[in-house]
Order: C-alpha cells, then structure tokens, then sequence
C-alpha cells in the first residue's frame, strides 16, 4: 500500500483510509464479525488508517474497532472524533447539539479511551464546530490532551478557513477531515497551504458513486441516506445519470466506477487521503486497488466533463446537519 504524510508529523498512513462508520447501522443491518474481518483484512493489506466517531453507533463502532485492533494496535494510525451530541433523531435535528466546552473535550476523551481500550487517540478530531464555543477554547483543552499524553495530533472536521487558521495558531492542526468526492469539492487550497491532511470523507458519495445502486429501493428500509437530499425523488435519477457516465469510463479502463473515483482524489494532492468506509473485504479490495491506478490527462478532463464541480444534484445533507456545518 502507498503511503502518505500524516500533516507535518513525519508519521506515514495508507494513501487509503478505512471509514468505519457503516459498520454501525447507519446503511441498514450490520454484522460485527464480518466487520471485524474487514478490519484485519484492512491491516493486512497495509491500510493502517482506521476512522472512527463517538458517535457512530452510540459508542459502539468505537468499541468494534478497539476489538478489531486489540493485539495489532502498533500498526494502526487510530482517529476518531468528539462533539457531536444526539439524544434524538439525527436527520431532522430534534435533540441534535455540538459541544465544544473544555469541559466536554476532557469527558469525551476518557469515554473514547475506554471504548477503545487503547492509551492514546493518534488523531482527534472536533467533529463539528461548535458555533456558540470560541474555537481557540475548545483547541486549548485539545492541546492539554496531548500534553497528557491522551491524544498525539488535533484534527478539525467541517471547519471554514477561518476557523481553521485561528485555530491553527492555538496548537497545529494535523488534519481537516471534511466530505469530498467527485460531487463535493472545497477547501483543498487552504489545506495544501498549511500543511495539513486533508481527511476525505464520503469519498463514493456515499455509495452513488460506485455504480451499485440504481434504485432508492436498493436502500434497506432503515438505511439513513433515504433521508439524504441526493438520493430522493427527481435528485436520485439526476445523480444516476452521472454516475451512468462514470461506469462507461470505468469500463472503458478496465476499473470500476469506485476505483476511479478513488484514484481522481488520489490527484488532487499528495495531502489528501480518501477514507472509504466498507463492511465486506471484497470491496475493501477493490478499493485498495485505485491506488495502482493511472490516470491520464485525457482521463482527468472527461472526468472534469462528467462531474463538473456542483454537478450533485441536491445538498449533501438534510438542511437540519447542513445547519450544523461550520461554512
């Protein structure tokens, strides 16, 4: 597996990433075994990588990885990520909060530790901003946490440009975890000039972009994207049609439509690392393979001509999280 720069830290992570949250059920129904496998499968094959949330599942995704790891830690580049408070329905915003607090940031810490098992978070991230928190606050009470030793590296997720240079200038940021795809594109520019990694999350399109689905119907009843703008009603068929354009390329290389999508983010930089989450080891697979993957300038442009920035039809998330964004 080809690596990376993990931001200015000298420490080297898998050109790919393993998103762990659709391990939890956030896609429809899960299988801890399964993923567990994946995640060893993941190791083997040199994605090292590995993002998490507490969130994600209620604790609980955080618990799967810190047993998938468990006897293999010194291979694994651990992230995960605090702020995020759901004490109800997380699409339409009712008991949705963001803490920020210092008080919160030293909670939260010891709770991912624990769920872990692990002494120590490699990358932590604020996964939203919290607007009603300055954010030299809350990176002040990140930073104590690496100097206890809890915590190595500070990420930002969902952040605008001026959040990120203030709080930059409290403690270095490592990394700017943020969703990018062929249909989601900001903020490379900052990133590149500051040093810091730029973390692509969602970079399938959550799931669109790989060619597998050709129906809403393909989605499992309680699947979270049947409440994502993007894939509802007139917005689907929209997004199918270029995704349709994707798949003849993709033939025409001999790759599929997620490894190309995969090795265009792979172009954008040297600091980008794309995070695909995947449950099954042959789409791990798949997905570790982009990075052998070239692409010529030719290619490049017909990829400009398919998904030309705001191409996506609708917005990423339901307009209660699009809220929640730092912009």
């Amino acid at each position: 597996m080809k690596t990376r720069n993990l931001g200015s830290t000298g420490v080297e992570i898998s050109a790919i990433g393993l998103g762990c949250m659709s391990m939890s059920p956030v896609y429809g129904p899960t299988d801890d075994g399964a993923s567990i496998r994946t995640i060893h499968q993941a190791l083997d094959l040199g994605i090292n990588f590995l993002d998490t949330a507490d969130i994600y599942g209620a604790g609980g995704n955080e618990e799967l990885v810190g047993k998938a790891i468990r006897g293999r830690r010194d291979e694994v580049v651990l992230a995960t990520k605090f702020g995020n408070v759901i004490k109800g329905s997380w699409a339409d915003g009712k008991g949705y909060s963001i803490d920020g607090t210092p008080g919160y940031v030293k909670r939260a810490v010891e709770a991912s530790l624990r769920r872990l098992g692990v002494e120590t978070i490699d990358l932590y991230y604020q996964h939203r901003v919290d607007p009603r928190t300055p954010i030299e606050d809350t990176v002040n009470a990140m930073a104590e946490l690496v100097e206890e030793g809890k915590v190595r590296y500070l990420g930002l997720s969902e952040a605008a440009p001026e959040t990120i240079r203030r709080a930059n200038a409290v403690h270095p940021i490592t990394a700017l975890q943020t969703e990018y795809s062929l249909w989601t594109r900001e903020l490379l520019g900052l990133t590149e000039e500051l040093g810091i990694t730029f973390v692509a999350y969602s970079p399938l399109g959550r799931g669109m972009l790989t060619g597998a689905l050709k129906s809403v119907d393909d989605l499992a009843p309680d699947d979270w994207r049947r409440t994502n703008p993007r894939f509802q009603g007139e917005n689907f068929e929209k997004n199918l049609e270029l995704v349709e354009e994707l798949e003849v390329l993709a033939a025409n290389k001999g790759t599929s439509p997620a490894q190309l999508a995969l090795a265009w983010l792979l172009t954008r930089g040297k600091h980008v690392v794309p995070i695909p989450g995947s449950r099954r080891i042959e789409r791990l697979e798949e997905n570790a393979a982009a990075t052998e993957i070239q692409l010529s300038e030719q290619d490049l442009h017909r990829l400009e001509l398919i998904a030309p920035v705001g191409a996506a039809v609708g917005t990423r998330y339901p307009e209660p999280m699009m809220a929640a964004l730092n912009r």
